[in-house]
């Protein structure tokens, strides 16, 4: 019987991973950030590569090959230490080194459907000039000055793919660039990537908010910023820096963000429509250079799914593979196919299509994660074991109106929950869109959800529809006739992020979608990533539990378990999805889920400012969702000291000694804040109405 090969890869940039092949073929891949539970984590890869070993029952001595890539450095101090940690791959068998734009270009090619096409990196920044292993003097579009090699790094490089191989094409390489003034591209100075991110630190603050200024660019409009970002020529973009200073005043707070919001989307809409333009002409150019307009694509830039999109809808290419963790979360797959196919020699496999390459969780772990989190708590019951009754438990939550988190096999590798790690409702159900933001996921009110439809029946609810879109990176259009169908993941352009989910390709999840129509008519679910802002996509059963605790998640189903809650105030199925927009007398509220704390402030100091002796109280709100606090009014306490979720308005009028009218203005406005909910409670009737999905500004 012949002996197994395997080929650990292991990427130590920002979004580390490892994944592991064995005989050419995906055994498992994970991102550091599941396991550390720090976003974006990346250095030390001990974690991951222990990770994926243990997933294959097998030991670093067993690795006949570790291929490996880090940006800056390129291990020249040894690999037995990264950043003050010991690694353990000097144990295998070999260890080899490669660039930042290789790895990122056997990422896409591998397991893309093509046996000969174009394949195209572009990102931030990859590997300085004098560390790249796929140079030439014809490849390259630009001559690096002599002595200065260390200080150019990759922008875009394109290869052609045939014969299980690549040959380089086209490498563009950029100068470094420091930051000189409030907004500058961080590293190379004529990325588009690069360009891109300092944009997004200059709405945002953060170096991870890429995602959030293309769903921001939506609520822009063209006009106010026009001068060109980039000049184009001889197939190269150059950003225009001269422009960059004179963006001075990024925004400072998410209050600045909100009060200057038109400002902020008119500058993302300029951003999102200048990188377009930027990147369909390189495109354009390296395809007629490879010669093929079947791509194969990756780097972070690939995760641009509007661009994606346009590239297909103008026809710059045929066919297009986004490696759907094209940034560097998916270097390590890059780097461990480079390793197969490279140095080993083997011949190209056929690869999973589904991205779930995370470890299975058996029964007996779930089970033990579930009656872990019931010792001493009885906030959630245990309401179906068993394939066919999690599938009709879950299908009739959804239906009416309910949050699902959906808990099912491995995860899956790269930004995007496609059916394993996802929190799941009705795409049309009022309010919803607003509530899981504000209440879920405690994130921006602007951010769109993406819906998960049948691949089969794509094309009667979205333009273009007809193309597949399994890894949600590509945008289409909402045909008109379903947008209010459809209207919390419509987004404010009529446009939203597809996943088409095939019935071969993800079983379950297509047999959940399907129960879904057969219920309600539509084959479509809302579909975003089980975590909240900032944490990373639950791993563990025992992380998604703990999600489901502390969030207004209704339900969980961890692969053949329910989870029901049985409290309202943990965000149970008694909140009405959005503030109502005409509370009554005889309905109850109760404090809105985006509110962590209520709590009495002692203030000595601002006493003494005031003239005043001792110290003076007030009263504050504390958001899950905001980072600062809400000093509110005595009577807006007291008011809400008496929203248990029992009372209705009528009888907190009463106890308040005040008239129900008053009390029903204030509530009117606490409402359309998003700081009440209210118990489902008939009236006159009729159920309460939410709002309309968009109408609640928190």
């Amino acid at each position: 019987m012949a002996r197994t090969t395997y080929v650990l890869g292991t990427g130590l940039s920002h979004d580390g991973s490892a994944c592991l092949l064995a005989d050419g073929v995906v055994v498992a891949a994970i991102e550091k950030e599941r396991l550390t539970r720090v976003k974006h984590d990346g250095g030390n890869d001990a974690a991951a590569a222990q990770y994926v070993l243990d997933v294959a029952g097998i030991k670093m001595k067993d690795v006949d090959l570790v291929v490996q890539n880090e940006n800056f450095g390129m291990f020249r101090s040894g690999n037995e230490s990264y950043r003050g940690e010991p690694r353990q791959v000097a144990a295998a068998g070999a260890v080899v080194s490669i660039s930042h734009h290789l790895a990122h270009a056997y990422s896409a090619f591998a397991p893309s459907p093509f046996d000969a096409c174009t394949v195209l990196v572009v990102d931030g920044c990859g590997n300085a000039f004098e560390d790249c292993l796929d140079t030439s003097a014809s490849s390259t579009l630009e001559e690096v000055p002599a002595g200065l090699e260390h200080l150019y790094f990759e922008k875009d490089s394109c290869y052609a793919a045939a014969d299980g191989g690549l040959c380089t094409v086209a490498k563009d390489f950029s100068p470094w660039g420091a930051k000189g003034w409030p907004l500058s591209p961080p590293g190379t100075l004529h990325s588009l990537g690069g360009l891109y991110r300092a944009f997004s630190e200059y709405v945002f603050g953060a170096f991870d908010d890429a995602g959030k200024l293309m769903g921001l660019a939506p609520y822009g409009r063209r006009g106010p910023f026009e001068l060109p970002l980039f000049d184009l020529r001889d197939g190269r973009a150059f950003v225009r820096r001269e422009i960059l200073s004179g963006f001075t005043s990024p925004a400072q707070t998410r209050a600045d963000l909100t009060a200057r919001f038109q400002h902020f989307a008119d500058l993302a809409r300029w951003v999102q429509d200048e990188v377009e333009r930027a990147l369909l002409y390189v495109f354009e150019d390296r395809v007629a250079r490879a010669g093929s307009r079947d791509v194969a694509y990756a780097g972070g830039v690939a995760l641009n799914a509007v661009a994606n999109a346009r590239l297909l809808r103008e026809c710059v290419v045929d066919r297009l593979y986004v490696q759907p963790a094209a940034g560097d979360n998916g270097l390590a797959v890059g780097c461990a196919h480079y390793g197969w196919l490279e140095v080993c020699g083997g011949p190209r496999r056929e690869q999973p299509r589904s991205v779930q390459l995370g470890r299975k969780y058996t029964p007996d772990q779930v089970r033990t994660a579930v009656l872990d989190h019931r010792r001493g708590s009885e906030d959630f019951e245990v309401v179906a074991t068993g394939a066919d009754a999690v599938v009709d438990v879950a299908v009739g939550l959804l239906a009416a109106g309910k949050v699902v988190g959906w808990f099912h096999g491995g995860s899956e590798l790269g930004p995007r929950a496609l059916g394993h790690r996802s929190i799941l409702a009705h795409p049309g159900y009022p309010g919803l869109r607003d509530h899981i933001n504000r209440a879920i996921k405690f994130r921006e009110d602007f951010r769109p959800f993406a819906p998960s439809v049948l691949a089969e029946r794509a094309a009667e609810y979205f333009e273009d529809g007809g193309i597949e879109s399994p890894y949600m990176l590509l945008v289409f259009q909402v045909r008109s006739e379903h947008v209010g169908a459809l209207r919390n993941v419509v987004h404010a352009d009529r446009s939203a992020r597809v996943q088409t989910v095939d019935r071969e390709d993800e079983p379950c999840y297509h047999r959940l979608v399907s129960a879904f129509a057969e219920r309600t008519g539509l084959p479509v679910l809302l579909n975003t990533s089980l975590n909240k802002r900032g944490m990373p996509i639950v791993e563990t059963p025992e992380e998604a539990i703990a999600l489901f605790r502390e969030s207004a998640l209704d339900a969980l189903v961890l692969d053949d378990v329910v989870l029901v809650k049985t409290t309202a105030d943990a965000g149970s199925a008694r909140r009405v999805r959005g503030p109502l927009a005409a509370p009554g007398p005889a309905d109850v509220p109760l404090l809105g889920a985006r509110i962590s704390e209520v709590a009495l402030v002692h203030d000595v100091s601002r006493g003494q400012e005031r003239g005043v002796a001792g110290a003076e109280t007030s009263v504050v709100l504390r958001f899950n969702d905001a980072p600062a606090p809400l000093d509110v009014a005595p009577d807006v306490y007291r008011f809400l000291s008496r929203c248990d979720g029992r009372s209705t308005y009528a009888e907190i009028a009463a106890a308040l000694g005040t008239e129900v009218d008053t009390v029903l203005e204030l509530a009117r406005a606490l409402s359309g804040s998003g700081l009440l909910d209210h118990v489902h409670r008939a009236h006159d009737g009729a159920a309460p109405q939410p709002l309309a999905s968009g109408s609640a500004q928190g």
